[in-house]
């Protein structure tokens, strides 16, 4: 009689715990937004539309068990050490998940949206990140830029690395995989450097300077479909686009305070269609371009909502056309998508 007392005990127990985590779980659910966020405003055609923020694993559905959602209850842990903290880097790649690198916890997380799996990685072999900026995954393996250790680590979803390039880099701030090559933004060198992807040195192209392929703390980098290079030229306020051998092809932006001008421009990317997107930290935007570098949208405002940011930096744009900004001091990745006309 008494074990069954006992046993009537250890399963309300059991069932009280089981539905206070499912009502705690179910407050944390993200609002869905009813109003329709687009640029431009009506009554002008909608070009591009406020998708979702995506800041934790529960954002893209990620289940948590019944034994860690207990351990949660009882502990007060919501899993916000999971959580988004200061995400700066990031990139699409050919399955269309997203790659984000969190300078503010010093990791690299894998978002696998299809298989609803947020994986993070915060060392790789016995030696942590210090400051990863940059990233990119191919096939099986991430290639990531650490700026404070000054080198690209290669190494799988084991944490295992493959190889890693220290010099000739000295600051290294962005990367990007076109084909066999990984091109590297050093930030220092003012220069970028193309690998192949066992991490030898092909070429590289840039100087400090002002001129035509020269560049003054140049960020971020990234491919477009038509075989170029865009290269985010910060202090030089500007856009430079050069083909896939470095050679120099056009430059569009410049230092100002209006639409078409840049104050410290970040993240650069490329849709379907050749429209560049560039994100800007001073402004709290991103400005779509044509491939002539002529405007033609400008979204965002300083603050937290949808379409506005904090200190945004890296860009990324998937084959579908889905908009990735990293919003920094707001601790998310902003989604946007683009549904105009090419």
């Amino acid at each position: 009689m008494l074990k069954k007392v006992q046993y009537g005990i250890v399963a309300a127990v059991v069932f009280v715990l089981l539905t206070v985590c499912s009502f705690s779980i179910a407050r944390q659910q993200p609002t869905v937004l009813t109003r329709r966020h687009v640029w431009p405003s009506p009554p002008d055609d909608a070009r591009i539309e406020y998708v979702r923020n995506l800041s934790h694993p529960r954002d893209i559905g990620q289940r948590v068990s019944t034994f860690a959602r207990i351990g949660h209850w009882i502990t007060g842990d919501q899993g916000e050490d999971l959580a988004l903290q200061k995400p700066f880097g990031l990139a699409v790649d050919d399955l269309g998940n997203l790659c984000i690198t969190d300078t503010g916890a010093n990791r690299v997380s894998y978002v696998d949206l299809k298989k609803k799996q947020w994986r993070n990685f915060d060392h790789v072999d016995k030696m942590p990140f210090a400051s990863p900026i940059a990233v990119a995954h191919h096939k099986d393996i991430f290639y990531v830029a650490d700026s404070e250790l000054a080198r690209v680590i290669a190494f799988r979803d084991n944490s295992k690395s493959v190889w890693t390039i220290g010099q000739p880099l000295i600051r290294p701030a962005g990367l990007a995989i076109d084909g066999n090559m990984l091109a590297v933004v050093d930030s220092q060198a003012h220069a970028v450097f193309v690998f192949d992807l066992n991490g030898k040195l092909r070429f590289r192209f840039g100087k400090r300077g002002t001129g035509q392929g020269e560049f003054n703390f140049p960020t971020h980098i990234a491919s477009d479909r038509r075989g170029h290079w865009l290269v985010t030229d910060s202090l030089n306020c500007r856009v430079q686009i050069f083909d896939l051998n470095g050679k120099f092809v056009s430059e569009f932006g410049s230092n100002g305070d209006t639409s078409g001008h840049f104050s410290r421009p970040k993240g650069v990317a490329a849709d379907t269609f050749g429209h560049i997107y560039v994100a800007d930290a001073v402004f709290a935007n991103f400005q779509v371009f044509s491939a002539d570098g002529r405007l033609l949208l400008n979204i965002g405002e300083r603050g937290n909502g949808p379409g506005a940011f904090s200190m945004p930096g890296g860009i990324a744009i998937s084959r579908e056309n889905e908009i990735y900004v990293a919003d920094g001091y707001n601790h998310c990745v902003q989604v946007f998508k683009y549904i105009g006309a090419p």
